[in-house]
């Protein structure tokens, strides 16, 4: 285990030339590492907690499911694949069809783990097998979500915003430049918060401390008809993430794709058996490294 969450310093783990490539399994220093991976959390937050807050699930709980999914799916994969699980959209429709026959969010719960429990052998399927099939059935499909939403709430933020994003990118080379998501937004929130756009009072009436509430499933295997297709969606999901990296970085991650299924499948179930909602690898974990070209598991 002690060597299987190691990474190579990237040169001098400092400095960044223009064309260089951070590959999976090196990193930069841990400052910069964290820098990187702060865009990261930026680029995916707003989507894994658009989702509980839509389907009425603790966004808390959510968080703390997709972060175990994603050590999880990590680890599975033997720290080699480069992914965030996030909270999946395909669970948006079911949950909602649930919880309007006032069946209870514990009995959507019990859709997502069997969802996640029948993408986990399908994982073991596709790795004993082979991923062939499954290229024939569903080619590789990227999804990001749409951000037309946010401009139309505040224009001028997001148009702030984006050309901070765009010049930051095209001013700066090196670390600072691959940093532009990140001082994007951070300027951005700035413009927001002079132009009174930022409700403060919710963190003076948070607690400074706060757990997940975590809740048991309730077996009702008549809603499982609209969760069981959410299935080729997690599949379709995954499938595009390891094609979408492969292209990226070069590597043939195609022996990946079984215990990647395997491991959102896991994750998703857990998420289920505990109150989050269900996991699935992030397409904006994608648009991030790709900007950046640093492709480090860490």
């Amino acid at each position: 285990m002690s060597n299987l969450f190691t990474w190579k310093i990237h040169g001098d783990g400092k400095t960044l030339r223009p064309g260089e490539v951070v590959e999976p399994d090196e990193r930069l220093t841990w400052p910069r590492t964290a820098e990187i991976g702060a865009q990261h959390v930026i680029a995916m937050f707003g989507a894994t907690f658009l989702v509980p807050i839509l389907t009425g699930f603790d966004p808390s709980t959510t968080l703390f499911f997709t972060a175990m999914s994603t050590a999880l799916f990590l680890l599975i994969n033997k720290n080699v694949l480069p992914s965030y699980l996030g909270s999946s959209f395909g669970f948006i429709a079911p949950i909602t069809a649930v919880t309007t026959a006032n069946k209870g969010i514990a009995v959507a719960s019990f859709g997502i783990m069997i969802t996640g429990l029948l993408l986990a052998l399908v994982g073991v399927l596709v790795h004993f097998a082979g991923a062939r099939w499954i290229d024939i059935i569903m080619p590789p499909v990227v999804n990001g979500a749409s951000v037309w939403s946010n401009f139309q709430k505040a224009p001028d933020t997001a148009v702030v915003t984006l050309l901070a994003v765009l010049l930051v990118a095209v001013l700066f080379k090196g670390l600072l430049g691959r940093l532009n998501i990140l001082i994007g937004v951070i300027i951005g929130y700035i413009y927001a918060c002079i132009r009174g756009q930022v409700d403060f009072s919710a963190i003076g009436e948070a607690s400074w401390v706060g757990l997940p509430n975590f809740h048991l499933p309730q077996v009702d295997f008549s809603i499982l008809p609209m969760f069981v297709p959410v299935v080729l969606v997690l599949v379709a999901e995954n499938v595009g993430h390891v094609k979408s990296v492969s292209q990226m970085t070069g590597r043939d991650y195609d022996d990946q794709i079984g215990t990647a299924l395997f491991a959102d499948g896991l994750g998703t179930t857990i998420a289920g058996f505990g109150g989050g909602s269900g996991t699935t690898t992030y397409g904006e974990n994608i648009g991030v490294m790709a900007a950046t070209k640093v492709y480090s598991t860490a």
